[in-house]
């Protein structure tokens, strides 16, 4: 007999919603520790990191004045200056960072310090670097978004140039997947059988079979065929469902494992995101009409993560807020890779 979906009926509730950090910047991606502890990714070149008694630092090679206004052309459309993106954490707790903004695949330690692992594969510049992952045989997987320029191209050519590189500490990186709409985030399931990836521009998840030398395989749609909206992070509850953002539309919602659509949370702006969807058929979309499109809790929400010491407490990360949305959900998510790994907090 199958349990009961823990998420049938359930909807985030507004007034219980907690923000978490201050003054942030792109916090685009969230990396909880056991502890308590929470680091966002930030627009200043590295990451916040967020201790349980609320204080904050900003770890990063400079730490620049924060401007008086944001030039949303270069930060959200050129992608100029350092832009972390996705983070993981490395087996000593250094920082493996996706930079959006240099093209490039980063390591920073726990002093703030970067250095650049590789910014081509296979002779060719990296494009636009999304999310990096590391599984529990201490692979290192990279998703590469499109190598358009600006990216926002690629959403009305319906680009198929997204890919998936394995990777190593010394750079080396080969190509093991491609021929996706908008790479986004991608999330293995507890066996390790199957990497999860985030088509963004195709509005749809796919996956793809793991080989056990860890190059991909066997490809399929997981979940609706067509998401209402473009999906940016998503992550796993221990029922099995796959919690997922809608960027821009700015809705949280969950595929269950019976292949269901469930909305948990709609902070979007009802007739932006009307226009938005309309340019999206059409292949009309323009970055005006994308920066219309937005709500007011974690404007272009992006990412979610579980914390907290049972794994229930998920924050929210975005590309436009300047904190972290978080509640309590009624289960835990996935343990990520680094949950039980002892390194400096």
């Amino acid at each position: 007999m199958t349990r009961d979906n823990p998420l049938r009926g359930w909807q985030v509730d507004r007034a219980a919603i907690r923000h978490v950090g201050r003054d942030l910047q792109r916090p685009e991606c969230i990396l909880c520790q056991r502890d308590g502890t929470v680091w966002a990714a930030d627009a200043r070149g590295g990451a916040m990191r967020i201790a349980p008694d609320g204080s904050q630092q900003l770890l990063a090679p400079a730490a620049p004045a924060q401007p008086d206004a944001i030039d949303f052309d270069q930060r959200y459309v050129r992608s100029e200056g350092s832009l972390p993106n996705g983070m993981t954490f490395l087996a000593n707790g250094e920082l493996l960072i996706a930079n959006w903004g240099t093209d490039a695949v980063e390591v920073m330690d726990r002093q703030g310090r970067v250095r650049r692992l590789f910014d081509r594969i296979d002779g060719q510049p990296l494009g636009k670097a999304n999310f990096p992952l590391r599984d529990r045989h201490g692979r290192l997987y990279l998703t590469v978004t499109t190598r358009m320029q600006p990216w926002t191209d690629s959403i009305n050519a319906r680009a198929t140039d997204g890919y998936i590189a394995l990777f190593d500490l010394q750079g080396n990186a080969r190509i093991v997947a491609d021929g996706f709409e908008g790479t986004n985030e991608i999330r293995l399931d507890d066996a390790g059988e199957w990497m999860y990836v985030v088509e963004s521009n195709a509005r749809r998840i796919s996956r793809l079979r793991v080989r056990p030398d860890g190059t991909l395989g066997e490809r399929e749609v997981y979940g609706p065929a067509r998401l209402p909206g473009f999906p940016d992070g998503f992550a796993f509850d221990v029922f099995g469902n796959l919690w997922v953002t809608l960027i821009m539309t700015d809705r949280l919602v969950a595929i269950t494992p019976d292949g269901e659509l469930l909305t948990l949370l709609d902070d979007g702006n009802a007739e932006a995101t009307r226009a938005l969807d309309a340019h999206f058929e059409a292949r009309t979309l323009t970055p005006e009409i994308m920066a219309a499109a937005h709500g007011t809790l974690a404007p272009w929400m992006a990412s979610l993560s579980f914390g907290g010491p049972d794994l229930r407490t998920v924050y929210l990360g975005s590309l436009r807020g300047t904190t972290l949305p978080s509640f309590r959900a009624p289960v835990a998510g996935q343990a990520p890779i680094h949950w039980n790994e002892d390194f400096p907090a």
